[in-house]
């Protein structure tokens, strides 16, 4: 079996319902690799810790932070 992991990123506008348009965002993803043969299995969403940069004696620092990312899975036979 053969696997396609690809990333889900939503892009919510304010004026459009929030349920309505990621289904609709996460539909159309779905359709768009079935067409290609690839049929969707889940989704999970990984979480990341990006360390911060301590900086020269305190300057330029940066703290760390967490990254959350949504990842659909797809298989082939």
């Amino acid at each position: 079996m053969e696997y396609k992991v690809v990333p889900f990123n939503t892009y919510i506008e304010h004026k459009a319902g929030f349920s309505k348009h990621v289904s609709l965002q996460l539909e159309q993803t779905i359709n768009k690799y079935s067409q290609q043969g690839w049929t969707y299995l889940q989704m999970e969403t990984i979480t990341n810790y990006v360390s911060g940069y301590p900086g020269r004696f305190g300057l330029g620092a940066k703290p760390g932070y967490t990254l959350v990312s949504n990842m659909l899975i797809f298989h082939k036979r």
